[in-house]
């Protein structure tokens, strides 16, 4: 199986209304490391952070001196260019979490809303390799997680039969699952250990034969780089795909069948999970354009296939088996009275 359909199969096992699942985001401070699945456990001010908005709040804007009291200049409030503040700020305003205000001749920002910094109570790792016998730079990747912290916990998923060899070339503290994304069976060969998300690390930058460039990294540096990862798997999620415009793709017919209402790219044709961008579309032996004339024969297809509509939507899929919230009630509001003063 591709790395992809077992990472999506993993995915849509570990995904609940208890929790977040992003996929694909980055996890270094100064490096270039990327987590495969990242688990998001919700905090104490969790339901505060999902009525702002359903989609990534700007890291820059949060990091900002823009807070809910005295509206301030965009100029004045961000440590980066001009531009790039100035876009930050408009994007934090159309997600709700800035209003703008005038100030004389010049135009202003007020945050909304207090971000919750403790709105995620903890943060999984997920490295995924199903195959163990071309581990490629898995050693270095995992390395980098335990000696850096910025996961409480860190885990490798695989398909693989797990040997005690495998274990001894692994850091102690990962954990491993031998995952079946076939049954979606999991089984925890070893728990891992929590990780010092607190204090400092050490980041691994490069390694060459007979010598490491490393890096240390602040506990405040850190907690930034954990609010971040948290973030942005709120807003993005883990379907980054767009399923393919094939009659064929039927996702209500997933394998699995636990996982059979998560939306997955699943040909039915060729009988497994597909990368849509390369491997759907006229090139493909099985592809048949998916016909919009809304005929109720098609329909009745569909119907028989297992299909549902709303599986075509993600945002949808998500909000039905995750704790993603996709219409809050917002936080805008406007200072009582300062309405007459503009």
């Amino acid at each position: 199986m591709q790395e992809f359909a077992f990472e999506l199969a993993l995915c849509a096992h570990l995904e609940g209304p208890e929790r977040v699942v992003g996929r694909q985001l980055g996890a270094a401070v100064h490096g270039r490391r990327v987590a495969d699945v990242v688990l998001v456990e919700p905090g104490p001010k969790f339901e505060r952070r999902a009525a702002i908005t359903p989609d990534t709040v700007p890291p820059l804007a949060i990091e900002s001196a823009v807070g809910p009291g005295t509206a301030r200049s965009v100029a004045d409030a961000f440590d980066c260019h001009p531009d790039r503040a100035r876009a930050v700020a408009e994007r934090a305003v159309e997600l709700g979490f800035f209003e703008r205000e005038r100030t004389g001749s010049s135009t202003a920002v007020r945050a909304t809303v207090r971000y919750p910094d403790d709105w995620f109570d903890s943060l999984v790792g997920i490295e995924n390799k199903p195959d163990l016998d071309r581990p490629g730079d898995l050693r270095d990747q995992l390395r980098i997680d335990a000696s850096l912290g910025l996961f409480d916990e860190v885990v490798l998923a695989t398909k693989t039969y797990v040997t005690g060899a495998h274990l001894n070339r692994l850091p102690d503290a990962v954990g491993v699952w031998r995952f079946d994304p076939e049954t979606g069976e999991r089984e925890v060969v070893r728990e891992p250990e929590p990780l010092d998300t607190d204090g400092p690390g050490i980041e691994l930058l490069d390694r060459e034969p007979g010598r490491a460039e490393v890096r240390p990294v602040t506990a405040a540096e850190k907690r930034r780089q954990r609010r971040r990862i948290a973030e942005r798997a709120y807003g993005k999620g883990w379907r980054t795909y767009e399923l393919p415009d094939c009659e064929r793709c039927v996702p209500g017919d997933a394998e699995p069948a636990a996982v059979a209402d998560a939306g997955l790219p699943w040909c039915a044709w060729g009988e497994e999970l597909v990368r849509p961008v390369t491997d759907c579309g006229p090139a493909c032996p099985g592809y048949e354009p998916a016909d919009d004339d809304g005929e109720d024969a098609d329909d009745d297809d569909h119907e028989d296939a297992g299909d549902d509509p709303s599986l075509d939507d993600p945002d949808a899929v998500r909000a039905r088996r995750s704790a993603w919230e996709p219409d809050p009630a917002g936080v805008d509001r406007r200072q009582a009275g300062l309405d007459r003063f503009r």
